[in-house]
Order: C-alpha cells, then sequence, then structure tokens
C-alpha cells in the first residue's frame, strides 16, 4: 500500500492543510512562550469543530479558506484519510495538552505541546505529516496481518 492508495474517496486540499498547520504552530508557539491554558483551548476547540465536520466554526479553517480564495491559490488535492487520522490524533494531544495544563503539570503540557509544535512545522514547513505515515505503516500492518491470516486458514 502506498501513500497515493486512496483508502477513502473523499480528497483534502493539501495547501489547505499546510495553512490549518501554521496556525497550529503559531498557537502552540503562543502556548509555549506564554503558558496561557487559554491557547491550549482554542487549539482543542478547534481540533474538536473539525473532527466533528463543522469547519464552519473552526476560526482556523476560515482563515485558511480565505487565504486561499482571496490569492487563488491552485488547489493540490490528497487522500483524505490519512488527514482525517492526523487530525484525530492532533484532537487527542490537544486533548492532553488541555488536562495537563490545567491539572498543573506544566512540564508535561510543555512536553506535550513541543510534540505538536514539530508535527505543525514538519507539516507546515516540508508538507512532511507525522499522522500520515503513522496512519501508512498501521494501514501496511493491517494488510499484511490479514494476508498471514489468509495464508494460515485454508
Amino acid at each position: 500500500m502506498s501513500p497515493t492508495c486512496p483508502i477513502s474517496s473523499l480528497r483534502i486540499d493539501s495547501n489547505l492543510v499546510r495553512l490549518l498547520s501554521l496556525q497550529i504552530a503559531l498557537v502552540t508557539l503562543c502556548l509555549l512562550v506564554s503558558h496561557e491554558p487559554l491557547f491550549a483551548f482554542i487549539l482543542l476547540f478547534d481540533f474538536t469543530v473539525r473532527a466533528l465536520r463543522m469547519p464552519y466554526l473552526s476560526l482556523f479553517h476560515l482563515n485558511a479558506t480565505f487565504f486561499l480564495t482571496k490569492f487563488a491559490v491552485k488547489g493540490r488535492y490528497t487522500d483524505e484519510s490519512p488527514k482525517r487520522f492526523s487530525l484525530f490524533l492532533g484532537l487527542f494531544v490537544s486533548f492532553l495538552l488541555t488536562v495537563f495544563y490545567f491539572n498543573g503539570l506544566l512540564y508535561t503540557a510543555q512536553f506535550t505541546a513541543m510534540i505538536l509544535f514539530i508535527c505543525a512545522v514538519l507539516e507546515t514547513v516540508f508538507d512532511f505529516c507525522i499522522g500520515c505515515r503513522l496512519y501508512y505503516v498501521i494501514q501496511i500492518t493491517k494488510e499484511k496481518l490479514r494476508k498471514t491470516k489468509m495464508k494460515i486458514i485454508p
């Protein structure tokens, strides 16, 4: 299974994802510098509404869409499934981040925020999605396990 093999028929604009990642990186950087839990809550809210497929409530999504429309950036479409998986990983990390900050676990929260920041910067600058790579590893592993079971069972 390769990164171009679609798991679903849905596609998403890679430019949109990169602009979303830029905003996530900036808000996470603000969180790391200020230690203000409000930024963790903003990240959690944004990941949640996008995971629930309500982008009209996501300020990050609205900003990115406006920018792409305003400057007439041509879309570069990719499979949505790995990006959705990454979105849910981001939701999980932002949930942990919020819980850590509100429970006074500052060092754990900072470590978690650094992970989120690094992943967002990699996506923004290099178009390298850690969550997507993990998604493909899981899919390949599932496929190998399925083939192994087929060989065992006649």
